[in-house]
C-alpha cells in the first residue's frame, strides 16, 4: 500500500506565530511532520503546544514541527515506580531540586550520546527558546543532585495542568528515573493531569506511559491545558 504524501506546508517566521495548520494535514512519511520554518519564539513555541505539535530537527536542517499519532503519554497514577526505583529514591544519598539550574540540565540533555551516533537534536538555537521560556516561567527542570555535582534530570513545558516532556539525561544509574519519579509526585500534589512523553519507546512503557490516538490527546489538551492555572514551582530542594 502508498503512502500519501501532501504537499508540506511552510511556517513564515514573520507570519501570525499562533498559525498551525490542521493536526490532520499531518505527513504520513514521516509520520506527524506537521509543518517546516517558521522561528522558536516563545508565542509560536506555546502555540504549539497549545494544539499538541513540539519542533524536533537537526543541525542543517529547518525547523521541523511534528504531531504523532498515536501520542505518548504519561497519567500520572499509572507511573510503575519499582521497588528498587523507590528503595533509590529513600536511600541513594541524592538531592532533589526544582530549577535550580535550568540551563545546565538542557546541556547535559544536549551532550552528543552514542545511542544517537554521537548527534544531539538539541540544537543551540532550541537551547536558546528554552531557556527563554523558562525566564518566562514556562519550562521546567527536574534535577538529581549528588554532593553538589548534577547527576540527572529532565525538563519540559508547563501549560495549565499538562507538562510537556522535552528531555532527559543520566550521569548514574537510575538518576534520570528519579527525575522522573519525582516530576510524578509533583504532578499529583499539584494536580497536573498528564506528561507528554512524545514518541512511543519501550523504556517509556515499562514506566507506565502508553500510546493515546492523537484526536484523544487533542481533547486531554482542551480539558487540561489551561491558562488559567498557574504553575506552582520553587527553586532549590523541595
Amino acid at each position: 500500500m502508498s503512502t500519501r504524501r501532501r504537499r508540506l506546508i511552510w511556517l513564515d517566521p514573520a507570519g501570525d506565530p499562533t498559525a498551525f495548520p490542521n493536526l490532520e494535514s499531518a505527513q504520513e512519511d514521516p509520520p506527524g511532520l506537521i509543518a517546516a520554518g517558521g522561528d522558536l519564539s516563545p508565542q509560536r513555541l506555546e502555540a504549539a503546544y497549545r494544539r499538541g505539535i513540539f519542533p524536533w530537527y537537526s543541525d542543517g536542517q529547518p525547523i521541523l514541527w511534528w504531531s504523532p499519532d498515536p501520542r505518548m503519554l504519561l497519567f500520572p497514577s499509572e507511573f510503575h515506580r519499582s521497588r528498587s526505583l523507590a528503595k533509590r529514591e529513600r536511600h541513594g544519598g541524592f538531592e532533589l531540586r526544582f530549577d535550580s539550574d535550568f540551563d545546565a540540565v538542557v546541556g547535559a540533555c544536549a551532550a552528543p550520546r552514542r545511542s544517537e551516533g554521537g548527534g544531539t537534536w538539541i540544537t543551540d538555537e532550541m537551547r536558546a527558546a528554552y531557556l527563554e521560556l523558562h525566564r518566562r516561567g514556562l519550562a521546567h527542570s527536574v534535577e538529581i543532585w549528588r554532593r553538589d555535582q548534577l547527576v540527572g534530570g529532565l525538563y519540559g513545558v508547563q501549560l495549565g495542568a499538562c507538562f510537556f516532556g522535552e528531555s532527559m539525561f543520566s550521569r548514574e544509574t537510575d538518576a534520570s528515573k528519579l527525575a522522573l519519579s519525582a516530576l510524578v509526585r509533583r504532578c499529583l500534589a499539584t494536580g497536573i493531569a498528564l506528561v507528554d512523553c512524545q514518541m512511543e519507546t519501550g523504556h517509556l512503557a515499562s514506566l507506565g506511559a502508553r500510546p493515546v490516538a492523537r484526536a484523544e490527546f487533542q481533547s486531554l489538551l482542551a480539558e487540561h491545558c489551561d491558562p488559567a492555572i498557574p504553575p506552582r514551582w520553587t527553586s532549590g530542594g523541595d
